[in-house]
């Protein structure tokens, strides 16, 4: 090489970007992270005003714990971070579909498997508005619940009326659905 040409300067070595299981093991161990942080802080807070709840001398796993720590706790370890926010939703549905559509669309049940959040109306008329907008809906709860918690909205109508059994039945009647045939 002549003496005005630099030296090649050798690349540095790329890590791989880290991608499924290990993008959600670190997601995972942040949200655990930042959960215990909050935790102890609440913890520390108010042992402080109560001048410092233990067990014994030193503390240890048996001092008592907050409630909200507590639940927090189970809902981490037992892997229930999307039903409960999607529990959240459910009680927060009209502020996210509005007042109209909440007076006559409800949130029944959550197919955390499917990703399938099932929804009745009380009339056809709510249930084809509801399947109009579902789209937008599917966008706006993954916005609150992170992105491919809802997959699809299955709307359902109005509900049929009960049967009833009367003296004007028949015995072994299931209806006015078995007179034709």
């Amino acid at each position: 090489m002549s003496e005005n040409t630099p030296d090649p300067k050798p690349e540095p070595a790329k890590d791989p970007e880290p991608s499924g299981v290990d993008l959600a093991r670190v997601a995972l161990r942040a949200a655990k992270e930042q959960a215990r942080a909050r935790g102890d802080a609440a913890r520390q807070k108010k042992q402080a005003r109560r001048g410092g709840l233990r067990s014994g001398a030193h503390a240890d796993g048996r001092d008592p714990m907050a409630l909200g720590s507590a639940i927090n706790r189970l809902i981490t370890e037992r892997g229930w971070e999307t039903p409960a926010a999607v529990g959240g939703v459910m009680g927060r549905w009209p502020q996210i579909v509005g007042d109209d559509l909440a007076n006559h669309c409800v949130p029944e049940k959550y197919d955390e498997d499917e990703r399938v959040l099932i929804v009745r109306c009380d009339s056809t008329a709510w249930a084809t508005n509801l399947r109009l907008l579902a789209p937008q809906l599917v966008a706006r709860l993954n916005e609150d619940l992170g992105h491919g918690s809802v997959r699809l909205i299955k709307v359902l109508g109005p509900a049929g009326p009960a049967q009833r059994f009367g003296p004007l039945r028949a015995p072994g009647s299931t209806g006015p659905g078995d007179t034709y045939g």
